[in-house]
């Protein structure tokens, strides 16, 4: 069977692409969508359907401007209430693709419209399952999410329609089909997922703890919801663009890419009440920013970090990345409904620097040298990794505030003394250090390489609670 995983991961992401006799079928597409039609027209073929698992939380599909560029149908499983032209399938119903046949499995549970697509080759024979947040890869969906959306959807409710759809549609399968789910390692919609994006259920049925034969409803309930931490505050904005629709992201690039050199910049930025944000590495941008910028670097989490930190996803930005990363900074905010870049920096920070312009820095030091701090006096030392890394291991005495609370525990912060900023490597602290830059902060540092660095120095480590907060 000819179909093929597309990963994306920074966001977790997989997209699947299935061809056969010069059809194809896209499920659950990322919002740029050019990739799958280049793909299409060099198998000479034609995108027919663009099937969707559910109303996706965590990025924005691809289906709408699929559907408009190719002619394509957007298919649904049943319950699904789009805000738009899509045909809303019956379970078991069956779509061709070519010689293949997609047959829909209605699996609730992630979502009330959550569904399984079972792929049957040109034999008749079933070859394997598109799972999307049914079933992961070591892990299921969480059942947390729809309630933000539609609040009579408990995740107790939704949790007992995932045991029951993975015990009557999933489990009765056949041990050799291959499971292709919707995320891997990384994403925040599930809480344990395997680094690998592909298995047998066979063997998922042996591994995978929500698929043991000999759990009950309300064990598997209790294990399942245990552990669950809040989810990002983007997911519900990012639910209800995938349901009533959103802007052709041709749109959205055409606004975004519009050039401003420093002068300009500054005029927009002063008549807007735009964001401005800085896309650079954690280490160019410490050395010079422009004032009350906030760096997120697109080589890491980018868009996940957008979502946990920019509240308003229709806030109008302002880019500075490095020359040529204009667009792919614009595609990967919209990737997660952030629509409203309105320009960049021509030239990028240079351009900034050469024109005499005001501007900021960050200051940093290496693991050795807090190490020096820290035999000396006693240092303030705020980690701002997620609680469950701070809870595996950290600086003795560490303060945890983890970066996506940070605007919310602003109070915790002191003013008056100086502090120093550490993460795993250097990326979330960085971004940190600029949030803080903008609310005023002047007297701390970050580290360097972060925790992995600071591990080979003499500061002591420990895996004991220690207090969470300077007051």
């Amino acid at each position: 069977m000819k179909i093929e995983q597309i990963y994306t991961g920074c966001i977790a992401h997989a997209a699947y692409y299935l061809e056969n006799n010069g059809e194809v079928a896209i499920f659950d597409p990322l919002r740029e969508v050019q990739p799958y039609i280049d793909r299409a027209r060099k198998d000479n073929a034609k995108i027919k359907y663009v099937f969707e698992t559910h109303f996706h939380a965590d990025f924005v599909s691809g289906h709408l401007d699929l559907a408009k560029k190719e002619g394509a149908t957007i298919v649904y499983g049943p319950t699904a209430k789009p805000g738009f032209e899509a045909l809303v399938a019956e379970d078991n119903q069956v779509f061709k693709v070519g010689n293949y046949q997609v047959k829909v499995l209605h699996t609730p549970g992630h979502t009330m419209e959550s569904t399984t697509y079972l792929l049957i080759d040109e034999t008749g024979k079933e070859h394997g399952i598109i799972s999307g947040d049914t079933l992961f890869i070591g892990d299921v969906g969480r059942p947390d999410l729809a309630q933000h959306v539609i609040a009579d959807l408990t995740q107790d409710k939704l949790a007992r329609h995932l045991f029951h759809s993975l015990r009557t549609k999933i489990m009765p399968l056949s041990d050799d089909l291959i499971v292709y789910p919707n995320h891997g390692a990384g994403s925040a919609c599930g809480k344990m997922m395997s680094k690998e994006t592909t298995d047998t259920l066979g063997n998922q049925k042996k591994t995978n703890y929500a698929l043991r034969p000999d759990m009950t409803e309300d064990e598997f309930v209790k294990e399942l919801l245990t552990g669950l931490t809040n989810p990002p505050g983007y997911f519900p904005k990012n639910v209800l663009m995938n349901i009533q629709g959103y802007e052709s992201l041709d749109l959205v690039m055409e606004r975004g890419k519009k050039a401003f050199n420093p002068n300009e910049f500054e005029v927009v930025a002063n008549e807007t009440r735009a964001l401005i944000l800085d896309t650079r590495r954690p280490e160019d941008f410490a050395k010079g920013f422009i004032p009350n910028s906030i760096n997120i670097g697109l080589e890491s989490n980018f868009a996940m970090w957008v979502g946990e930190l920019i509240a308003d996803i229709k806030q109008e930005i302002l880019l500075v990345t490095y020359p040529g990363k204009e667009e792919e900074s614009i595609i990967r905010l919209s990737r997660v409904g952030y629509d409203h870049a309105i320009g960049y920096l021509d030239g990028g920070f240079d351009s900034w620097l050469k024109s005499g312009k005001e501007i900021d820095q960050s200051n940093r030091i290496t693991a050795e040298e807090l190490a020096v701090q820290m035999g000396h006096k006693k240092v303030i030392l705020i980690d701002v990794r997620k609680k469950s890394e701070y809870l595996s291991e950290h600086v003795e005495n560490a303060i945890n505030i983890p970066l996506n609370e940070i605007s919310n525990r602003m109070a915790e912060i002191p003013k008056d003394k100086p502090f120093v900023l550490s993460c795993a490597g250097g990326y979330r602290s960085m971004i940190a250090a600029s949030i803080l830059k903008q609310r005023g902060f002047e007297n701390f540092t970050d580290v360097i390489g972060g925790f992995g660095e600071i591990k080979k120095t003499t500061v002591p480590i420990t895996d004991y609670v220690c207090p969470t907060t300077l007051l």
